[in-house]
């Protein structure tokens, strides 16, 4: 299970962070303004297509969705955020990769360089960690929508890579290149997607135990509350055993 999915399913397993802390929101509406800036259009822009979904996804209202398009093609006024990119290293040597969205970029480096600090970690220079990961496309379709046979049918011609159960969702992984084919190819099936979005996914898997283990989740909840952080990747893994007694 790569380091996005164990993360991913902690989350989950520990309840919608995002979702009780009203942050998720806020989140989506970034995404969505910033995407929007290369066109409001959906069909011609491929990045506001999945913004759209996810933030739909989330059961956000239409109103809200328009409105930060809006802002993204300047018909409203708004904010104007830059996106930044920050690595780092946790407890145990744990590699950390923080994706950020800021109207203030001297906050953001301060505001993430002292939750590393507070958590046993460390800011580190760029192209330090990013080496370790490789960016996918990653997509998340619920698993009451249909079930792992079918959905194989669905995608693998089009170019996916693998298929994991990660909890209440299956998690389909792409190239780059073949991304957008695979999206195609789940509307093409009347296959709902709940979130689509690229991901940086660990080449390899560093195992954590016991106190580490907690301190990395303690890092990664922190970096994830900060408002200027939209996602948080590691290559962290943990034990089942390790992982029953992170979530009891």
């Amino acid at each position: 299970m790569s380091g996005h999915s164990k993360w991913s399913t902690i989350k989950r397993k520990k309840g919608a962070i995002d979702a009780a802390r009203g942050k998720l929101f806020t989140k989506l509406i970034k995404e969505l303004t910033v995407a929007a800036r290369d066109g409001g259009d959906e069909n011609a822009n491929a990045r506001l297509r999945s913004a759209v979904q996810n933030a739909r996804g989330a059961n956000m209202p239409q109103a809200t969705i328009d409105r930060a398009i809006r802002r993204g093609t300047g018909e409203e006024p708004g904010v104007m955020y830059e996106a930044a990119l920050f690595e780092g290293y946790g407890p145990g040597g744990v590699a950390v990769i923080v994706e950020t969205l800021s109207d203030n970029r001297n906050r953001t480096v301060s505001e993430v360089r002292h939750v590393f600090s507070k958590y046993n970690g460390n800011l580190a220079e760029n192209g330090s960690v990013a080496w370790m990961f490789e960016q996918k496309g990653v997509i998340e379709v619920d698993k009451s929508v249909v079930d792992e046979e079918q959905l194989m049918l669905a995608v693998m011609d089009a170019g996916a890579e693998d298929i994991q159960d990660s909890d209440q969702v299956h998690e389909i992984t792409a190239p780059l290149t073949e991304f957008e084919a695979v999206k195609q190819a789940l509307e093409k099936n009347g296959i709902a997607a709940s979130q689509s979005s690229l991901a940086w996914l660990p080449k390899n898997m560093l195992e954590v135990q016991g106190d580490t283990a907690e301190q990395i989740i303690r890092l990664l909840e922190a970096l994830e509350d900060l408002d200027d952080v939209q996602k948080v990747y590691s290559n962290f893994d943990v034990g089942e055993d390790v992982l029953a007694k992170l979530m009891a």
